[in-house]
Parts: structure tokens; C-alpha cells; sequence
């Protein structure tokens, strides 16, 4: 995908049609982020968002060993977040700091705000702002030695990117959630499968892969319109009251259902056909 071509610290590739396959490329230091590589997360899921030849994506990331360290913190100690500053108002300080961490969090929120669905595959060292990430996927699936862990008060902090917001949504029990972000214990793939937080467990980071572009591709030869839809009524759905989300639907569906997809659709299953639906 050329047009993609220019991002430093994310490869973007097109495995099957309509199908985004984003890695996280920094290898080297277990594709652990600094300043730089949350700006450019967001610069591509915008891109992605309103591409109309994608119409599913899959985020990965490079390297055996991880997903993502979390926050490169010596990077931060030294020239970002946590670099101290000597003889700054703490007022002024704490006002650069609301700035720089509201910046992150939308940075981090681009996956979610994403129109297209998000698949994250997870393996090898997944925490800090691994868990962050992938609470914004909206289906989660896992090698099986990959390690979790919500890391932060490990490191004198409580977690501000977003864990401490969706994952209590993600999974159905607030004990587990607060034990694990207390302790900030490792958790195993087996048992983030036995939670919810993940949908799927497979042997290796390979077939966790191949099992994620199957999924996209299979959700990218579906109406974008219903897709879509679908994506944006459930996240309504989660922070809101099942008589606002019902008249939302309503409202959102006045519009989509006037979509030529339906007609598709509803042909293609009569005829016994695979049906083709215009970009999105």
C-alpha cells in the first residue's frame, strides 16, 4: 500500500482485498512506544478510517518476541513525559502534563474511533500499552505463550491511556480487573481466554496471524455500510442506555438502510450467490 509507504514506525500492507494488515515496526526494542510512534498510530488509523478500499484491519505487531513493551520509558525519562523539569510552577507543569496526556489518549483512541473494525493479534510481551491498544480492537485473539500484564503501578503510575476505562467493559469481572490492575501481575493467554479478553487462542503468533487476516477478510466481504453500522451502534451501545441506543439505531438506520446493500444482500442469498458491494 504506497500511499502508506511513509510512516517510520508502522508497515502497512494489503494482504487480501479490502483487508489492512498494520504492524507495529520496531523490533529492536520490542516495538515498545515513544512520542513519535503514538503520533504516527494515529495518523494511520485516520488514514484508515475513511480509505474506501479498506474495509477490515488487522494490527500486529513486528518481531517474535512482542506486540509492544508498553511505554519506552527511558525514552520518556529522558526527552518526553517524564523528563523532569526543574524550577517549573507545579500548576504550569500539571497543565503541559493534562495536555500531552489528552494528546496520548486520542492517539491511542484512534483505533477505536477507527469506522472499520479492528482485529488485534497479540503475542510474545503484550503490556503496559498493549492492553491500552487493544481494548480499542474491537476482537482480540492471542498466541499462546503470549504474556499480558496492565504494568503501570509497577512503575509509580496509575494506567492513563485508556486500560483503566474499557477494560472493565471488556471483561465481565470487575474483581479479576481490579486484581490484575493492582498487582499488575502477568497473565497467560489461556487465562485472558477464560476472561473474555480475548476470543481466540492459537499455538503460535503464525497461526494467530493467519487466523486474524481470515477474519478480516471474511468481514471485508460483507456490506461496509452494515459493517460499519454494526461497529458504531455497539460502541454506542456499551456507554449508553438501551433506550438511547435503540433510538439511535433507529436514527442511524433511517439513513443506512436506504443503502442499494440491502438489495444485494437480500439477491445474493435468493440466487445463492456471493454478493459485491460498492466502496464505502
Amino acid at each position: 500500500m504506497e500511499r502508506y509507504a511513509g510512516f517510520k514506525y508502522f508497515a502497512v500492507a494489503s494482504p487480501a482485498p479490502f483487508v489492512a494488515h498494520v504492524e507495529i515496526n520496531r523490533p529492536t526494542k520490542l516495538n515498545a512506544f515513544k512520542e513519535a510512534m503514538w503520533l504516527e498510530l494515529r495518523q494511520v488509523f485516520e488514514k484508515l478510517s475513511v480509505d474506501p478500499d479498506v474495509r477490515a484491519v488487522v494490527l500486529s505487531g513486528a518481531g517474535d518476541r512482542a506486540f509492544t513493551a508498553g511505554l519506552d520509558v527511558q525514552e520518556a525519562s529522558q526527552n518526553g513525559l517524564l523528563a523532569p523539569e526543574a524550577g517549573v510552577d507545579g500548576a504550569r507543569k500539571a497543565a503541559k502534563l493534562r495536555r500531552h496526556i489528552a494528546e496520548f489518549q486520542e492517539c491511542i483512541s484512534s483505533v477505536e474511533k477507527c469506522e472499520k473494525p479492528v482485529i488485534a493479534v497479540l503475542h510474545g510481551i503484550s503490556i503496559g500499552l498493549a492492553i491500552d491498544i487493544s481494548c480499542c480492537a474491537d476482537v482480540r485473539i492471542a498466541s499462546k505463550e503470549t504474556r499480558f500484564a496492565v504494568k503501570e503501578v509497577d512503575i509509580g503510575l496509575a494506567a492513563d491511556i485508556g486500560t483503566l476505562a474499557r477494560l472493565p467493559k471488556v471483561v465481565g469481572s470487575f474483581s479479576w480487573v481490579k486484581e490484575v490492575c493492582l498487582t499488575a501481575r502477568d497473565f497467560s493467554a489461556a487465562e485472558a481466554l477464560q476472561v473474555g479478553f480475548v476470543s481466540q487462542v492459537h499455538e503460535s503468533k503464525t497461526a494467530a496471524l493467519d487466523a486474524g487476516l481470515k477474519m478480516a477478510s471474511f468481514i471485508a466481504s460483507k456490506s461496509p455500510v452494515a459493517v460499519q453500522g454494526t461497529k458504531e451502534v455497539l460502541n454506542h451501545s456499551r456507554d449508553h442506555s438501551v433506550d438511547d441506543n435503540l433510538r439511535y439505531v433507529g436514527i442511524w438506520n433511517a439513513a443506512a438502510l436506504q443503502t442499494t446493500d440491502v438489495p444485494a444482500a437480500l439477491m445474493s442469498g435468493m440466487q445463492k450467490r456471493k454478493p459485491t458491494f460498492e466502496k464505502l
